[in-house]
């Protein structure tokens, strides 16, 4: 292969018609093929067979988190950005309420994957979907310092003035052992912090099981997971149908928590290099049983 014609130097995939972008082919078909895997023996049964989430804290930055509704179960601790004119953001403990829904949602994908998980929210979104990147930011610092195993974030912001902060952020969280799972943007357009190699970014893919999950060889997305026609908890205690790459990220942030609960000493670096060896595209040294 030419070196300058690797999947990662080539020009960004189109956005398919009817997707998130940055999503794999609804064919089916994972894109260009990719190397074996690096290490005999590291595969999904190494990885979280036996694994139910425990003494894993996961974080969700969201629109906050209901608890009352069945896929979701407690929720640990709950707080909120308020913000005011004039002033700094700042966090301050509140009830878990989700007026919104899609913190819920999320929260439920984590909890099926990683039952026994300790969740916790953290509203940074307003009574929609929508909130500044200041909340964000300031939401993202204290789950930082909180000293959150996992941070699932289905949020980004398009505004470049904050990209430095959040690109310090993403590298404190990194190197302090906190696992940063971000949703790509469902539009072919610039946001922060997915796009961030410190973070775990996550766009979709469009088959029913949500443990099947593939390497993207070419950046910046680096995995796809479940995020089309997803059953997720809706309002009002029921489930409802919905598609993005919100949903995609916590499948992977559920995961993960399942690797770190069996394999807690791994850091956010391993981490990814372990989920990289159990992508349904990459080949296990021997074959896969």
């Amino acid at each position: 292969m030419d070196v300058n014609d690797v999947p990662w130097r080539r020009e960004r995939m189109p956005h398919l018609l009817g997707m998130p972008a940055w999503s794999m082919s609804p064919d089916g078909d994972p894109g260009e093929p990719v190397p074996t895997a690096l290490f005999a023996g590291i595969d999904a049964r190494w990885a979280w067979e036996g694994a139910d989430g425990g003494g894993v804290r996961v974080c969700v930055l969201d629109s906050g988190v209901d608890p009352t509704h069945p896929l979701v179960g407690s929720v640990d601790r709950a707080w909120q950005v308020v913000t005011v004119e004039g002033r700094s953001p700042r966090v301050e403990e509140c009830e878990p309420v989700d007026a919104a829904g899609h913190g819920t949602a999320c929260a439920g994908i984590i909890r099926g994957i990683a039952p026994r998980v300790s969740l916790s929210s953290l509203k940074v979104l307003g009574d929609g979907r929508s909130g500044s990147a200041a909340a964000l930011i300031s939401g993202l610092a204290f789950a930082i310092e909180e000293g959150f195993d996992v941070i699932s974030m289905s949020l980004s912001t398009t505004r470049v003035e904050f990209r430095d902060r959040l690109t310090e952020l993403c590298d404190r969280a990194y190197f302090r052992r906190t696992t940063v799972v971000a949703a790509a943007h469902n539009l072919p357009i610039e946001s922060f912090p997915w796009n961030f190699s410190s973070v775990i970014s996550v766009a979709s893919h469009a088959e029913p099981d949500g443990m099947r999950f593939y390497y993207n060889p070419a950046p910046p997305v680096e995995f796809r997971a479940r995020g089309v026609r997803v059953p997720v908890a809706g309002r009002g205690g029921g489930t409802v149908l919905n598609t993005g790459n919100s949903f995609a990220a916590p499948h992977m942030a559920g995961i993960a928590a399942l690797i770190l609960s069996k394999h807690p000493w791994l850091t956010p670096f391993q981490l990814k290099s372990v989920l990289y060896h159990c992508a349904a595209n990459i080949p296990v040294q021997g074959g896969r049983e």
